[in-house]
């Protein structure tokens, strides 16, 4: 199913009067809830059923966006990042900088790192865990801040390996 079946399906229940549509196929669950008969507000939930073969996140798609001109930037920004190796994190829990609020951060960005060295402390559960580099190269971009969540497998580095 692709994004215009969908938007076709939300201005078939928005027009229809349904309060709440429910759509499962083997790979994609739609659930379409409006405001009721005063139809000021829709929610779409679009979930992809990932198969046994593939891992697929499930997208959330609150409503159709329409298309603007920051698409083609963002496209330019990912092939300008694709030669820089990304340090992702391996756990979830909370990311420090510093190993302590008195210290200099482990890396900062231009910083030459090589393969062991320490770049940021993520505590999860009370117990800190320092993250360590699997690859040598130079610091491009930091991106998360000290002491943020973080996610398993967010993006926390970016590193130049030439």
């Amino acid at each position: 199913m692709d994004l215009k079946d969908i938007q076709n399906l939300i201005k078939f229940v928005a027009k229809s009067g349904a309060s709440e549509v429910k759509l499962e196929t083997d790979d994609v669950k739609i659930t379409i809830k409006t405001g009721g008969d005063d139809k000021t507000e829709t929610q779409t939930f679009v979930q992809q059923i990932p198969m046994a073969t593939q891992m697929a996140q499930a997208p959330v798609v609150a409503a159709p966006q329409p298309v603007s001109d920051a698409a083609p930037v963002q496209a330019v920004a990912a092939d300008e990042n694709s030669k820089y190796i990304t340090i992702k994190s391996p756990i979830i829990g909370t990311l420090y900088r510093k190993p302590s609020p008195d210290k200099p951060v482990f890396v900062e960005v231009g910083q030459t790192i090589k393969e062991g060295d320490v770049l940021c402390i993520i505590e999860a559960m009370k117990l800190f865990n320092e993250i360590e580099s699997e690859v040598s190269g130079k610091i491009v971009k930091v991106l998360v801040d000290d002491s943020s969540p973080v996610e398993f497998d967010q993006p926390l580095f970016l590193v130049d390996p030439s």
